[in-house]
């Protein structure tokens, strides 16, 4: 899967380029076949903003943006919204291995 992270208005500090890595690996587990992911980071009027988009097989994109304080906590909360998506994801797009019980 391609990464991408850039920044606008300020730079990018390689521990929080390492958290957003980690974070988009983490939700593109619950992505069926991610093909490529953005983050963008953002710092307007004293507040930090961060969006996250995730690209998915059959052209599904999920996006989620959050504004904070500070970068990491705006690429947290952006992070649980788009779980969240990927949680309410229909299910005939869940990993083909899983079954249902019952």
């Amino acid at each position: 899967m391609q990464l991408t992270i850039t920044s606008r208005h300020d730079e990018v500090p390689e521990a929080l380029r390492l958290r957003a890595e980690a974070v988009v690996a983490r939700l593109a587990k619950l992505a069926h076949r991610p093909t490529s992911a953005q983050v963008e980071f953002d710092f307007e009027h004293q507040r930090a903003t961060a969006e996250l988009r995730l690209h998915a097989a059959r052209g599904a994109v999920y996006v989620a943006s959050a504004e904070a304080d500070d970068h990491r906590t705006a690429l947290d909360r952006a992070a649980a919204k788009l779980r969240r998506q990927l949680d309410r994801k229909p299910a005939d797009l869940r990993r083909s291995g899983a079954k249902e019980e019952g």
